[in-house]
């Protein structure tokens, strides 16, 4: 029986990304009022359990062999379930050692279906429409969060539910998706059969380093810009709820356009702007005494991170389509390499002073910006990299 209309790979992306987003937004959103409430963290304890959760994205690179095994799209679906049993489960084990353990199980799910998700986005998407299709998978992932967020809202301000009951209610979201998507779509074919071994290119080197100063600059953000809200500002859940549900209308109504726009401005322009943007914010936050103005940050500093996109389609136009897959991995790797490492580090560090941790944020913001300027405005495979000082000028290819 041929597919039906809507049994598109696009479609398929975009629930998939509603479903994660169901589990995930909702571990997110209830994690820092859940730990200093329940397991009573500090920064130490934060920064550790950030670590954990750091560590199956390290491990991402595994995911290569597991394809020897089963296909990519069955793969998402397994991820998807794993990540939604993770989260279900979280409100029942509020103790530090529970929290550790749940949270390594969430994580697996989460960063395996990351790396297929990626993977297979590259894969079905054309390169002119990879950019706008991104966006809107963002935009789509900010819906849902929104739906999340406002039910979070409603269940701490008027519902009065347990931590317990809104962890089963996102986790099982994720998990009933999942099954319908399991049984309504097809299998699709990708055009070009992936390499089922690790790999890494000199040519892909700008690429790896722009991922992996991605992931320790996104610690800052993920880690500590929410902690920062609760600790210093003192947020409650409901307050954090209103900032999330802010912080997504913002990058539902933005984040299909900001794919639109890097798809015009090319891939340097788009980057340099968001590197100049979180230089600005980072600093900032080492120095912000206004609830409201941490709270204006927040949203601004997530917009700024949706402009990332810029990285996975300058891959995509100088990448061999065979190294997809296996790529996919690596850079999840590459990406958790600092992250295993800034979560736990850095939560010591904010015991002697916050304003350090987001300053060394804009350290890494302006290292981020030196390298973006090595793309090229018109990348393409054989021209992945800027090579004299005429390339760095006007951008043109050789």
């Amino acid at each position: 029986m041929p597919p039906k209309s809507w049994q598109t790979p696009k479609n398929l992306l975009i629930l998939m990304t509603v479903a994660m987003t169901f589990a995930f937004a909702t571990w997110t959103a209830l994690l820092n009022n859940f730990v200093v409430e329940r397991a009573f963290f500090t920064g130490k304890e934060i920064g550790l359990l950030q670590s954990i959760r750091e560590i199956p994205g390290f491990l991402a690179f595994t995911a290569v062999f597991v394809l020897l095994l089963i296909k990519e799209q069955v793969f998402a679906y397994l991820s998807l379930a794993v990540l939604g049993v993770g989260v279900a489960i979280s409100g029942y084990f509020p103790s530090a050692v529970g929290l550790y353990m749940t949270t390594f199980l969430m994580s697996v799910g989460f960063h395996y279906y990351e790396t297929i998700k990626q993977s297979l986005s590259l894969q079905w998407l054309s390169l002119d429409e990879a950019p706008a299709v991104l966006g809107k998978l963002i935009a789509a992932s900010s819906a849902a969060s929104l739906l999340v967020f406002g039910f979070l809202w409603l269940a701490q301000r008027y519902l009065g539910l347990d931590y317990k009951v809104i962890y089963l209610v996102g986790g099982g979201a994720c998990l009933v998706l999942t099954l319908f998507i399991w049984l309504a779509f097809p299998k699709f074919v990708s055009k070009t059969p992936q390499r089922k071994h690790l790999l890494l290119r000199k040519r892909y080197w700008l690429y790896y380093a722009l991922t992996f100063m991605s992931g320790a600059r996104r610690q800052i953000f993920m880690v500590f810009a929410g902690f920062l809200m609760v600790e210093k500002f003192g947020y409650t859940l409901s307050d954090i709820a209103a900032l999330f549900l802010i912080n997504h209308l913002f990058n539902w109504f933005f984040a299909g356009r900001i794919g639109i726009i890097v798809g015009k401005v090319g891939e340097r322009r788009a980057l340099v702007f968001e590197y100049c943007g979180l230089l600005c914010v980072f600093t900032a936050y080492a120095f912000v005494n206004s609830a409201n103005w941490a709270g204006a940050l927040y949203v601004v500093d997530h917009l700024f991170f949706s402009l990332a996109i810029a990285i996975k389609t300058y891959f995509q136009k100088i990448a061999d389509p065979a190294d997809i897959a296996s790529t996919a991995g690596v850079a999840f790797t590459i990406n958790h390499i600092a992250a295993v490492v800034i979560p736990v580090l850095f939560g010591l560090v904010w015991l002697i002073s916050p304003m350090w941790v987001f300053l060394a944020g804009s350290v890494m913001a302006l290292i981020s910006l030196a390298l973006a300027l090595y793309i090229p405005l018109a990348p393409r495979v054989g021209y992945e990299v800027v090579t004299s000082y005429f390339d760095f000028r006007k951008g043109t290819a050789k």
